[in-house]
């Protein structure tokens, strides 16, 4: 039986060959997912459920020429999964290179929440706090 860290590092594979039929079996309808590139393409609050996932790779497509995400550490806290890395990415008149990190809720083998967050430091204090919203 896969592990919640099993379920977030097969939605890393999976959004790195960008198989969003993969994705769509890994995440839960009313799934929640708060992005940068959601800011960066001018929306309001976060993706939701199967349709906001294709709408967020539409939007990955639109603004970044390249985007390469490396999880490098997983680790469960509480209930929520902290990965931490490094994102690179250009587009839209811009490069990214930093750490990244990001936080995960699974239920059910299935992704329920996420959030993206522009450092490794600002995930792994939410995590730390509880304060992940």
């Amino acid at each position: 039986m896969a592990t919640d860290i099993d379920i977030v590092k097969a939605v890393f594979d999976s959004f790195a060959t960008r198989d969003i039929a993969r994705v769509e079996e890994l995440i839960s309808e009313d799934m929640e997912f708060h992005a940068v590139t959601a800011e960066v393409a001018g929306r309001e609050g976060p993706y939701r459920g199967h349709a906001g996932m294709e709408l967020y790779f539409t939007d990955v497509d639109q603004i970044w020429d390249e985007i390469n995400l490396t999880p490098l550490d997983f680790q469960e806290i509480g209930e929520v999964i902290l990965v931490t890395g490094r994102v690179w990415a250009r587009g839209s008149g811009r490069v990214v290179d930093s750490s990244t990190g990001w936080l995960f809720r699974v239920r059910d083998g299935r992704m329920v929440w996420a959030r993206v967050f522009e450092s490794a430091t600002e995930a792994s204090a939410a995590a730390a706090s509880g304060s992940e919203r």
